[in-house]
């Protein structure tokens, strides 16, 4: 009877040291998913900073453009200029985003699904 007390003890005690270290492996992950997001919020949020800060920057380097053309032109031209080119360029850009939806849609994997297609028959037929 000792014996069976004995190993039942044990058994208790194992299954309380077992259920301490998921406990204690639980804390840690989510100590660890803190840590991670606390990053990549911080990550973020930097991004954010430099994407705003990228915009004044090239709306300073396009002012500069369009000085830099007043000097041998009228101010109200060297403006129209710059605005032109940048309308030439959201339009190619804009033709070619166009281009490449029509090209990726409908998202499907057509070629995948052709050979699963291929895969099934092949399986059915027993080749």
């Amino acid at each position: 009877m000792n014996a069976a007390m004995g190993l039942t003890g044990a058994a208790r005690r194992v299954a309380d040291h077992a259920r301490s270290l998921v406990k204690l492996e639980l804390e840690l992950a989510a100590a660890e998913m803190k840590q991670k997001v606390a990053a990549l919020a911080a990550g973020i949020g930097l991004v954010v900073g430099a994407a705003v800060l990228l915009v004044f920057a090239v709306a300073f380097g396009l002012a500069a453009a369009a000085a830099a053309i007043a000097t041998t032109v009228s101010v109200w031209l060297a403006l129209l200029i710059v605005f032109g080119g940048l309308f030439v360029l959201a339009g190619l850009l804009a033709a070619i985003g166009v281009g490449l939806l029509k090209k990726g849609a409908p998202p499907v994997p057509k070629q995948a699904l052709e050979e699963a297609r291929l895969t099934t028959e092949a399986l059915r037929n027993g080749h």
